[in-house]
């Protein structure tokens, strides 16, 4: 016969001490990430910008040697046309009536008035492509600000996840290995009060008859009820989780030991 050995029940303690280190630990975490504040925001929008400058500018270039492309067609009209006019010329020379005189003429008025248009378009196309070398100027000379302007920043932010980034994935580790070890039921209530309160602590201890952080006195009798750690106490007011100062030093000293030993790993 197999026989089942009876799993330990976790006791209340347990749970406050293992849920106040999972809080210590993503109270590390929190200031870790603070560091950054808004500059991985700020990069990211750096690069956002400087991309639509970019496609802005290569946008315009292309333009730019569209213009020129039909600069160049047009030029190569009126080179045509001035030929065929002098061709048209020469054929007026042996022309045998005036019928023909006329016709020719037409066709010499008609290469005429292709060059009057060609140049016109080309002043036109000209206009076009200084405006845009203006606007290139501009462009290039805010792109090359934002560049510098990320650089920066990026460079502020890379320095921050230098000094802390090693740090920053043990405690992630450690936080993951811990939640593992709290039942499903209380670790969702940790992460629910933390997404509530404004400083994302979850777990307080009682500080000078009131829940830490806070002004609302804790009545004599419920603070002796959460010092017997006999089982998981709510504040009222925030409805964060209660643990008596001893135990939150204890905790506070343990983990410092850890965070220690996780950095030098």
């Amino acid at each position: 016969f197999i026989t089942m050995a009876k799993t330990k029940e976790t006791t209340a303690e347990e749970k406050l001490r293992a849920l106040y280190d999972l809080q210590i630990i993503d109270r590390r975490i929190d200031e870790i990430r603070s560091l950054r504040g808004e500059l991985p925001l700020e990069v990211r929008d750096l690069e956002d910008d400087i991309a639509g400058m970019q496609t802005r500018f290569d946008k315009m270039g292309r333009e730019i040697k569209e213009l020129e492309a039909e600069i160049k067609a047009k030029k190569a009209g009126i080179k045509e046309a001035q030929e065929k006019i002098s061709k048209y010329q020469e054929q007026q020379n042996n022309v045998r009536n005036n019928r023909e005189f006329d016709a020719i003429a037409k066709e010499i008025e008609f290469q005429e008035l292709e060059i009057v248009l060609a140049n016109k378009k080309i002043k036109e196309f000209d206009a076009k492509i200084t405006h845009k070398k203006e606007l290139i100027g501009s462009v290039e000379e805010r792109l090359n600000e934002r560049k510098s302007h990320l650089e920066f920043k990026q460079s502020e932010l890379d320095g921050i996840l230098a000094e802390t980034s090693k740090e920053e994935a043990a405690l992630d580790g450690k936080s993951q290995e811990l939640a593992k070890q709290i039942e499903e039921r209380l670790y969702v209530a940790y992460r629910r009060i933390r997404t509530k309160v404004s400083n994302g602590l979850a777990v307080v201890s009682i500080e000078r008859g009131a829940s830490a952080g806070s002004y609302f006195m804790i009545p004599p009798q419920r603070q002796m009820e959460i010092a017997q750690r006999k089982k998981i106490v709510t504040d009222e007011h925030s409805g964060r989780i209660l643990v008596d100062p001893e135990l939150a030093r204890q905790e506070e000293e343990k983990m410092a030991l850890v965070f220690a030993s996780l950095i030098q790993g």
